[in-house]
C-alpha cells in the first residue's frame, strides 16, 4: 500500500509521490514568536514532526522548512511593553521555544528561516505582483493585493468571492479597493521603533504576514513543492492568501498537498491566547513528564480535535506506563524493522493511511501484550523500533518507571526544583558529564548528527546544555 494523504485542496485522500523521486520538500507555517508556546502550538509542531518522521521511515529524504515570524504587530507591542528591542524579545522567545519543544522530542526542521532575514525576497515578490497588476499602492503608503484579479481565489477554503464578501464584518478600510484585499507592505507608522521598518521602493515599512511565507517557502524550497502544512485556523485567510500571492506571481502551483492539523480544545472551545484558555508547554510539564505529553498528542489523529484535560493526560500516562512495563520485562533486541512481519505490516498500513497514529499505537499495545506473554526479546525490539517511528519508547524502561514513581510521589516542590531532582534520579551528574564529553568528541569529529542526538537525549530528560567559549555547562529545565 502506498502512502495516502488527505489534501485540503481537493478535500480527498490522494496517493502521495514527491515531485523529485525520493525527496520530499515540506513547508510548515511556524510560530509568531512573542510569547511562550502553548499546547495548541505543540500539537501543530508535533503533527508535522510525526509526518516528517514517517516520511523518513518510509525511505524518503526530507527537506523540512518551518518558519519563524519575528516581525509583527504583537511582537512590536510586546517589545515596547517590556522596554527591550524586538531582536532581544524574539531571540529570547525562540530560545524558549526550542527548549520546550526539544523536551517533547520534536526534532528541529532542516531549515528554520526568520522572516526578517528574507525581506529582500518579499520586496521582489511584491514587485512582481505589482508588475502583473495584482497589487496596488494605497494613498497611505501601503501596498495591497487585489483579490478579485486572481481567478483562483477561494479554492482552498472552498468559498466563492461572493460568499466571502457576504461574510465581511468590517467596512472597506481606507485605502483598500475591496474589503477582501489584504496588505503586502505596511507603511511605517509613527511611534514604531526603527528596527520595525525597512527601506523599499514602496517607502519605509515592513512586510505583511502573508507575503512572508510566500517568500520564505519559495526561497528555501522552490516555486512548487510537495507539502504545505499548518493549523486548520490558517486555511483561511493565511494559506488562501499565500496561494494568491505565490501563484499570482509565478503562474505555478505553490504546493501539491495542503495538510492541516486539528485544534486543541478546552471545554469545547479552541485553545488560544485570545480566549485566555491556554496552557503553556512549561505549565503542563510541571505536572506531566514530556513523553506522556507527547504520547497524549500523538495517539490522536492529527486532523481530529484534541480535547485537553488532566483526565486525558492521566490516562495517557498510565497507557505509556503499560508499554514501558512490557519493555522492562526483557531487554529489547536490536532489530531492523521487517515490514512484512504482521505487526509491522499493520503499523505501516495505519501510518500510510494519512498518518493514522491511533491505529498504529493500537499495534504497539498488541505487541506489548505479546511481549508480556512470550518474553520475546525480538518482539520487544520490534515494539521499541516501531514506537521510534513516532518518537516514543526510546528511554530506558527501568529509568522511566522509576521516574514515574518519583514524580508521582514527590513532585510537590517548585517546577525548577522538581525537574532538577527528577533529572538527577534518571541521569546523575556523572552520566550527564560523560554525555557532554561524548558530544564534544562527536563535534570535534564533525559528527554533528550524533552531537544533536546527545543534546536531544539530554533535553528529553530535562537537561539543557549551554555552549560557550569556556565549554559546555548544563542545568535542569525550568
Amino acid at each position: 500500500m502506498s502512502l495516502r494523504i488527505y489534501n485540503t485542496l481537493s478535500r480527498a485522500l490522494e496517493d502521495f509521490s514527491p515531485l523529485e523521486p525520493g525527496h520530499v520538500r515540506m513547508y510548515v507555517c511556524g510560530m509568531t514568536i512573542y510569547d511562550l508556546c502553548h499546547i495548541g502550538h505543540a500539537r501543530m509542531m508535533m503533527a508535522f514532526d510525526v509526518v516528517q518522521r514517517w516520511l523518513k521511515s518510509s525511505g524518503y529524504r526530507v527537506t523540512y522548512v518551518r518558519n519563524i515570524t519575528d516581525i509583527d504587530d504583537k511582537i512590536i507591542k510586546r517589545a515596547l511593553e517590556r522596554g527591550i528591542t524586538i531582536r532581544q524579545l524574539t531571540d529570547e522567545m525562540i530560545a524558549a521555544m526550542h527548549q520546550d519543544i526539544g523536551l517533547l522530542g520534536i526534532e528541529p526542521p532542516s531549515v528554520e528561516p526568520r522572516a526578517t532575514e528574507y525581506v529582500p525576497q518579499m520586496l521582489s515578490l511584491i514587485g512582481q505582483l505589482e508588475g502583473k497588476g495584482l497589487a496596488y499602492r494605497s494613498p497611505h503608503g501601503d501596498v495591497n493585493y487585489s483579490v478579485r484579479k486572481f481567478a483562483g481565489y477561494g479554492k482552498l477554503s472552498g468559498k466563492s468571492l461572493d460568499e466571502l464578501r457576504a461574510g465581511e464584518r468590517v467596512a472597506v478600510q481606507d485605502g483598500k479597493e475591496d474589503p477582501l484585499d489584504f496588505v503586502l507592505w505596511k507603511s511605517a507608522k509613527e511611534g514604531e521603533p526603527p528596527e520595525a521598518k525597512w527601506d523599499s521602493p514602496f517607502g519605509a515599512g515592513r512586510p505583511g504576514w502573508h507575503i512572508e511565507c510566500s517568500a520564505m517557502s519559495c526561497a528555501t524550497l522552490g516555486e512548487t513543492f510537495d507539502i504545505h502544512g499548518g493549523g486548520a485556523d490558517l486555511q483561511f485567510p493565511h494559506h488562501e492568501n499565500e496561494i494568491a500571492q505565490s501563484e499570482g506571481a509565478t503562474g505555478k502551483p505553490l504546493a501539491r498537498f495542503w495538510v492541516h492539523n486539528g485544534f486543541v480544545r478546552v471545554d469545547n472551545e479552541k485553545m488560544s491566547k485570545s480566549l485566555g484558555n491556554f496552557f503553556t508547554i512549561r505549565d503542563v510539564l510541571k505536572q506531566y513528564d514530556a513523553e506522556t505529553v507527547r504520547f497524549f498528542i500523538v495517539r490522536a489523529h492529527y486532523r481530529s480535535a484534541l480535547n485537553y484535560s488532566d483526565a486525558h493526560l492521566d490516562d495517557a500516562r498510565q497507557s505509556l506506563k503499560r508499554l514501558y512495563t512490557a519493555l522492562s520485562l526483557v531487554a529489547p533486541a536490536s532489530v531492523a524493522i521487517d515490514w512484512a512481519e504482521p505487526h509491522a505490516a499493520r503499523f505501516k498500513a495505519a501510518m500510510d493511511e494519512d498518518f493514522g497514529t491511533p491505529e498504529a499505537i493500537a499495534v504497539l499495545f498488541d505487541l506489548a501484550s505479546e511481549v508480556n506473554k512470550t518474553r520475546s526479546a525480538e518482539l520487544a525490539g520490534l515494539l521499541k523500533a516501531l514506537a521510534g517511528c513516532l518518537g516514543l519508547l526510546q528511554g530506558d524502561p527501568t529509568s522511566y518507571l522509576q521516574r514515574r514513581v518519583f514524580r508521582d510521589s514527590a513532585f510537590s516542590a517548585t517546577a525548577g526544583v522538581g525537574v532538577k531532582l527528577e533529572a538527577e534520579v534518571v541521569y546523575g551528574p556523572k552520566r550527564i558529564e560523560g554525555l557532554i564529553a561524548e558530544r564534544a568528541a562527536a563535534k570535534a569529529a564533525k559528527n554533528f548528527a550524533e552531537a544533536d542526538r546527545i543534546r536531544n537525549a539530554l533535553l528529553a530528560q530535562g537537561i539543557v546544555l549551554k555552549d560557550s567559549a569556556a565549554g559546555t555547562t548544563w542545568e535542569a529545565a525550568q
